[in-house]
């Protein structure tokens, strides 16, 4: 699965981990997030993440 990288303070979205903090399991892919998932570290939004 592809990883996404914050282009704000660089957190690695990685989907085989998911996010365990905002209740995303792992196997979950950076599409599938809701619309409404943030950056666990600076709260970012997803339109803020590059593909990595």
């Amino acid at each position: 699965m592809e990883q996404w990288k914050c282009n704000i303070c660089g957190y690695i979205y990685n989907p085989e981990t998911g996010d365990p903090e905002g209740d995303i399991p792992a196997g979950t892919s950076f599409e599938s997030l809701p619309d409404s998932w943030m950056c666990p570290v600076c709260g970012a939004g997803k339109e803020e993440f590059t593909k990595i």
